[in-house]
């Protein structure tokens, strides 16, 4: 995880082993946490190591800096303390993509990183227990890599028939009473709650912005019962230690790969199908131009976080 001061640290720790013993538990008393300034100067640090362009309000850390960092987050703690703290709207930014296309940026006044900085501080452990081995984006220790060569070491165990789904404008799709109701199984506290929903309605009706700082931690509890309902689908199917499924999902791309063994055509199907009944209740769209199903042992290749996967023969 982070790596913070030692009481903030030793709180992750302890709120992570808890939720990691007891997945039903659900935690109140985590707004005093938030409002701590051991936790706002941490999430401080994170937001000036990032650095970045200022929000809406034009306040940049270098005119923060000059006027004193400590009196900015006390203002900050006084608002958070007296429920008067709003978040500001966030300034939009266009950047360019491929084929013409563009992608927006939410970026958040500096004091509403701080403050999702600091709510991102307290519940990332809790989540973290909760989340599946086959997640990768933006999580504390893992990496790209990492589920790059999950794929690939899947591909090497013979799972060659790929579920290449594109989600459809994920981040700006997520619903928002939907994502409140899912971070509620697991915070009993109002006030977090209340903050929480103030943070996403200053992005808009619905959708988690790109660019704000807790928006990584809600897309990953968003699609966790995807993941949830991959895992037991690669436990119900296991035979000892062989495998018929493997997934990797980093943020809102997501690859399923199943054995290639005819007996297995049947779970093809069933994985799919599954797989849009949960997209369904999230009311995530599924890009039918760009999700396809590949069979890598017929040629066929697929794309996953930039690297291409194809099956190579080697003639002797």
């Amino acid at each position: 995880m982070t790596t913070t001061p030692v009481r903030l640290q030793d709180l992750r720790r302890s709120l992570y082993v808890k939720a990691k013993a007891e997945p039903t538990w659900r935690f109140w008393g985590l707004y005093v946490h938030v409002c701590k300034m051991e936790t706002l100067r941490e999430a401080y640090q994170m937001a000036k190591s990032n650095d970045g362009a200022p929000g809406i309000d034009g306040v940049t850390f270098e005119a923060i800096e000059e006027s004193g960092a400590e009196s900015f987050l006390t203002q900050i703690r006084a608002e958070l303390v007296t429920t008067t703290y709003r978040p500001m709207r966030v300034r939009k930014k266009e950047i360019p993509k491929d084929g013409g296309k563009v992608r927006v940026l939410s970026i958040p006044a500096i004091r509403d990183r701080v403050v999702q900085g600091a709510l991102k501080l307290i519940l990332e452990p809790i989540f973290e227990a909760d989340f599946q081995s086959g997640s990768y984006g933006y999580r504390p220790n893992r990496t790209a890599h990492a589920a790059v060569d999950r794929v690939a070491k899947a591909i090497v165990e013979e799972k060659t028939r790929i579920i290449d789904l594109d989600l459809k404008a994920y981040f700006d799709s997520v619903q928002h009473y939907l994502l409140l109701e899912k971070v509620a199984k697991r915070v009993q506290d109002g006030d977090v709650l209340h903050l929480l929903k103030m943070i996403l309605k200053a992005t808009g009706k619905k959708g988690v912005p790109q660019g704000g700082v807790i928006s990584p931690v809600l897309s990953n509890v968003y699609l966790n019962e995807v993941d949830r309902m991959l895992e037991k689908a690669i436990e119900t199917t296991r035979s000892g230690r062989f495998t018929r499924i493997q997934y990797a999902r980093f943020a809102d791309d997501l690859v399923i790969l199943i054995d290639a063994h005819r007996r297995n055509d049947w779970l093809v199907r069933g994985v799919e199908r599954r797989l849009r009944e949960e997209l369904a209740k999230l009311r995530v769209e599924i890009n039918e131009d760009k999700s396809r199903m590949v069979d890598l042992k017929k040629e066929g290749s697929f794309t996953f976080l930039g690297f291409e996967y194809r099956r190579k023969w080697l003639c002797t």
